[in-house]
């Protein structure tokens, strides 16, 4: 999976919105969405709450969890633990860019938040690279991801990948490049 399907699987989330319109309910294939109304908070889809705010249709409400207090208060949280701590969202890497880059301009504090986001993802990136060099050289044959995001784990999946199938071949006393056994690359 590559970074714009995480996107993609983002953008199902969903946000409040406020209509600048009224319209009845609609019928989706992914569920019921409205009504709409004037001044009414709504809850949308991230993919419709863009398209309707880049035709101006509605101003975008951030998440909960985007906000300043909250989210210097998660930094200090994963800064001062060793293990994973919950991230705010399990997209939220993905929607601060998407909310950011579409619709600054309804989020209070913007810059601050792109900074304090981009904060915890170091943060928690740079523990994710720990944990797999203690995994690489501890040579173990598992591990239990908690609380890490989809897009977090797709930043180490080729490095990981690669070196379980390295260890693979070590262990079956194979070397580089040849794949005599049934499993070679894989």
């Amino acid at each position: 999976m590559d970074p714009s399907e995480v996107e993609f699987l983002a953008e199902k989330e969903f946000v409040k919105i406020i209509p600048n319109f009224s319209l009845d309910k609609i019928y989706l294939i992914g569920g019921d969405l409205g009504p709409f109304n004037p001044g009414l908070s709504a809850d949308v889809p991230v993919w419709l709450a863009l398209n309707l705010k880049q035709r101006q249709k509605c101003r975008i409400l951030p998440p909960e969890w985007m906000d300043v207090e909250k989210l210097e208060e998660m930094r200090e949280l994963e800064r001062k633990e060793d293990a994973f701590t919950p991230a705010p969202s399990p997209y939220y890497m993905e929607l601060t860019k998407l909310l950011l880059n579409h619709a600054s301009d309804n989020i209070p504090k913007a810059d601050e938040i792109r900074t304090l986001v981009k904060d915890i993802w170091d943060t928690r990136v740079a523990k994710l690279r720990l944990s797999a060099d203690s995994f690489i050289r501890q040579q173990e044959a598992h591990a239990q991801l908690d609380n890490l995001t989809l897009m977090e784990i797709n930043t180490i999946r080729e490095f990981l990948l690669g070196s379980l199938n390295c260890m693979y071949k070590l262990r079956s006393n194979l070397q580089p490049g040849a794949t005599k056994g049934q499993f070679g690359d894989y």
